[in-house]
This record gives structure tokens, C-alpha cells and sequence, in this order.
């Protein structure tokens, strides 16, 4: 679906560049939209392997061992018993995501809900997980930060209570939603 809709776009732009003959301004901005998407792709690689580096890090201090024990409560009150490789994986997971890291969280989410396929509401459990990332309540929203610091921003970070509130409200609201569709599917 994504290919027909990129096919339709350049056979749209191509259309208006020869009813407009501007050819030499679409392609400029092609090459220059293209240059400008390989320096951002370049400047969040870095700040990713900067953050899951240090994720790395936390894990191997045993820090996010801690974290997992914090949040123990929290899991237990969201996801019901699980057992330690589960609760170890969805605390890592909301760990990252708290620190604002999405693309950092993907492996973490991914190895979450594996283990959450053992759990005793197997389904709902992923659901809710699953609305927990895309809420994704961030403490330090490092990732749009960093976009907004890119693209010239005197203060970054400016946005993090309207980032906290609203993914706060989301979450919240998601995860009842996902509680009550998945009551008694599992």
C-alpha cells in the first residue's frame, strides 16, 4: 500500500512538473529534501546509539534491575502476575520508553511481549503493553528533543510537560479501553 501511494506522489509531482515546467525546481528539491534526510537519519543515529548504549549500560550496573523492582508494583497492578523474565522485560521496555527512547524500546518491546505469550491473559496483556509504547509516557523525551534541537530550537525541552500530560492521558485512557475489549478474550 505504502509502494502504490509513493507511485502515486511521484507520478502526481511528475504531472505538475510538466504542466508547470518547473522540472528544475522539483528536482533541486529532491536532491536537497534527499541531503537533508540523510543528515537527520545521521544525527539520530547518533543520539539512539548514545541512549542505547547507555541503556546497555544500566542493564549490565544492574540499575534497570532496580528500575524493574520500582516498577514491580506498577506491572503488577497493570499486566497481574507475570513471571521474572516477563516482568523483567516489560519493566526494560517502559524503562526506555520513560526515558523517551522509542526506537531504543523496540527490542526491548519485542522481547516483552514474547514473554508476555506466557503470561495468563496472554492477549490482553500484549494489548496493553502495546498501548503503554504507542502512549509512550516519557519523563525525557530525548528523541523529539533532539529533532527540535536539530532544527534550531532555543529550548528543547520546553515541551516535556505537555509530552508528560498527554501521553499520561493517553496511556490511561488506552489501557482501560484494552482492559475492558480484552477482559474475557484470553
Amino acid at each position: 500500500m505504502l509502494a502504490i501511494t509513493i507511485l502515486v506522489i511521484l507520478l502526481l509531482s511528475a504531472a505538475a512538473g510538466s504542466f508547470n515546467n518547473s522540472w528544475a525546481s522539483i528536482s533541486s528539491a529532491a536532491v536537497s529534501s534527499c541531503t537533508d534526510a540523510v543528515q537527520l537519519g545521521i544525527f539520530l543515529a547518533g543520539s539512539m546509539a548514545l541512549w542505547c548504549g547507555l541503556m546497555r549500560v544500566a542493564e549490565s550496573s544492574g540499575l534497570t534491575a532496580r528500575v524493574s523492582a520500582l516498577l514491580s508494583p506498577v506491572i503488577r497492578l497493570i499486566f497481574g502476575r507475570l513471571d521474572d523474565d516477563a516482568k523483567k522485560a516489560v519493566s526494560l521496555n517502559l524503562t526506555a520508553d520513560l526515558l523517551g527512547l522509542g526506537n531504543a524500546a523496540t527490542p526491548t518491546g519485542i522481547a516483552a511481549v514474547r514473554a508476555l505469550q506466557k503470561s495468563s491473559r496472554p492477549r490482553r496483556n500484549t494489548a496493553v503493553l502495546t498501548v503503554l509504547n504507542t502512549a509512550s509516557i516519557q519523563l525525557v523525551p530525548v528523541t523529539i528533543s533532539a529533532l527540535r534541537e536539530a532544527n534550531g530550537s532555543v529550548s528543547p525541552f520546553e515541551i516535556m510537560p505537555a509530552v508528560l500530560l498527554t501521553s499520561a492521558a493517553a496511556a490511561a485512557v488506552g489501557c482501560i479501553t484494552a482492559s475492558l475489549l480484552y477482559s474475557g478474550a484470553d
